[in-house]
């Protein structure tokens, strides 16, 4: 039995007003999703349960697999351990985007999706005068790693100066996607820690202010660096192999650390594809290509591709259309037209969330997700879409429960 999951991240949206009130689902040509969706069964899952933010994160240990209410602990632990940091019993890591505010308006929350080359240096000049002992209130240490463009993290360590009880667990903070073009002030970090934690980002402004990266930016045109935003944070926990709980290991293919993370951190094999970018440019047809191959080696292939939600962030309606239009043609069609040569097989398409172009941010709405192969009979001769989904015969809340479906019923 050979499995394939493809993750188009944020592709469900609402009705917009450009696309004369369809969804980008809805307007683009997908005769692959459609074939699977026509062919099987669709319907909609609740990614992310009540309490939580709805991110990517949440989203996709759900479709995994995972209940988040037992085994999420934040964001940027499942980054750090992508990225092999260690973290302390007496450290928290948080995610440390580089982002643009003018006028205390969050204008852009990646900096122009800042180069690698250019964020390697800022994260540099951060860490050679906010690492160790800070002076900060609370005397807490800190460090920054490096990751990809603007999406980094820095580790910090409890000291007596916060709540022991709570530490920075405790602080509430605000994903800088989920506010954009908004006033900060009243997204600033609150709770137990959360006066030390704005002094981190208030000196990292200071340090980006006139950096030579910054300088060459705003002469250029280009969105500057202004600040450092914290957010995300939450401390490593061992997560049950994936082999264990469902009975067979896999490989996934995607660029973005989040993702790699909860893939390294569940037992499965990462595979890296030139060119994959995590962004609109990304090598679609190598991500196809590359899952191909791997369903002569493995059992379960899971394929994420970021750009549909980066076009939601970007509220590009035609680059979300264009994304998904892509994911069908190179990545769907290729693993698809490989799954039907074997005897059994399924396949499993579910956007992790809605990243609406009209909002600019997630949303927790149920997404949409269809499946077909060996034992799943047809129910709808209907596209994939949303509210074809919200129409479907499953409705899967909580959503970790898909996983056991989808490879055992």
């Amino acid at each position: 039995m050979k499995y394939a999951i493809i993750l188009p991240d944020g592709a469900a949206d609402e009705p917009v007003e450009k696309l004369g009130g369809r969804t980008p689902l809805e307007v683009a040509q997908t005769p692959n999703m459609d074939w699977v969706s026509s062919h099987g069964r669709q319907g909609c899952i609740r990614t992310v349960p009540e309490g939580f933010l709805p991110g990517s994160d949440v989203a996709t240990l759900s479709l995994l697999g995972y209940d988040p209410k037992t085994d999420y602990t934040g964001r940027a632990p499942l980054e750090a351990v992508a990225r092999d940091i260690a973290v302390g019993p007496r450290e928290i890591v948080f995610r440390c985007n580089l982002v643009t505010i003018i006028d205390d308006v969050m204008v852009d929350f990646t900096a122009g999706h800042i180069s690698q080359r250019e964020a390697d240096k800022l994260i540099a000049s951060l860490a050679g005068e906010l690492s160790g002992e800070t002076g900060l209130p609370g005397d807490a240490g800190c460090r920054f790693h490096a990751g990809v463009s603007y999406r980094n993290l820095m580790v910090a360590s409890e000291s007596p100066g916060i709540d022991r009880q709570a530490g920075f667990a405790g602080t509430r903070c605000t994903p800088p996607h989920d506010i954009p073009d908004q006033l900060i002030g009243e997204y600033l970090p609150t709770g137990p820690g959360a006066d030390w934690v704005r002094n981190v980002m208030t000196r990292g402004e200071a340090i980006l202010r006139d950096h030579d990266v910054n300088v060459v930016r705003r002469d250029l045109g280009e969105n500057p660096a202004t600040h450092i935003w914290l957010w995300g944070q939450g401390r490593p926990r061992a997560l049950e192999p994936f082999s264990k709980r469902f009975g067979l290991g896999g490989s996934v293919i995607t660029a973005v650390d989040l993702i790699r993370g909860i893939a390294k951190s569940i037992g499965l094999s990462l595979i890296d594809v030139p060119g994959a970018t995590g962004y609109l440019d990304t090598d679609y047809a190598g991500k196809g290509s590359a899952a191909v191959s791997a369903l002569d080696e493995v059992d379960l292939i899971v394929v994420h591709i970021e750009a549909p939600d980066e076009a939601g962030h970007l509220g590009d309606a035609d680059a979300k259309v264009s994304a998904i239009e892509r994911i069908d043609e190179h990545v769907v069609g290729p693993v698809l037209e490989k799954l039907r040569s074997f005897d059994r097989w399924r396949i499993l398409i579910a956007p992790d969330h809605p990243t609406p172009v009209e909002l600019k941010t997630h949303t927790s709405t149920p997404p949409p997700f269809c499946i077909a192969g060996y034992m799943v009979h047809a129910m709808r001769n209907l596209p994939f879409s949303e509210i074809n989904g919200r129409g479907g015969d499953l409705q899967i809340d909580p959503g970790h429960e898909l996983m056991e479906y989808f490879l055992r019923s």
